[in-house]
């Protein structure tokens, strides 16, 4: 049996769909995560979200042995988690860091980036389309074809 991809959302991601929508669309994180697994085919798409970065370095260390391929946005803890970049640092699966909005075109804090540097690759600006794309990297990635 195929290990499954992990989806993994961090904080205020749970407010897909209502928080600014003008920003990050109006779809829903479940209407997302219904779309990949479609995308996924036949591998299974494991979704969680938690606004606690400690969770979200414990699903990191799961996924570690536990799936192929991790997909992540990690929202605002991507410009300051040492903790999670440490975790992503411990796996050796492919990791594709996912953002609804291009964070180098808004607020200059969103410009420190502690994921890029430990990501396989970086998906911003393409809104919930991106979380597709990154489905479809990592199934790519997976083929050897990289």
């Amino acid at each position: 049996m195929t290990k499954p991809i992990y989806a993994l959302s961090g904080p205020n991601l749970n407010l897909l769909g209502k928080r600014e929508p003008e920003i990050y669309g109006t779809d829903t994180l479940d209407d997302i995560h219904a779309r990949m697994q479609t995308r996924a085919g036949t591998i299974d798409v494991v979704a969680r979200q938690s606004n606690h970065e400690g969770e979200l370095v414990d699903w990191i260390q799961e996924a570690k042995d536990t799936a192929c391929a991790i997909i992540l946005n990690a929202g605002a803890y991507t410009h300051t988690s040492l903790a999670i970049h440490d975790a992503l640092r411990a796996v050796s699966i492919p990791v594709i860091e996912i953002h609804v909005s291009n964070p180098a075109a808004r607020e200059a804090f969103r410009h420190v980036n502690h994921i890029s540097s430990v990501a396989t690759a970086t998906i911003a600006g393409a809104g919930a389309y991106g979380y597709e794309l990154a489905v479809d990297a990592a199934l790519h990635m997976l083929s050897g074809k990289t």
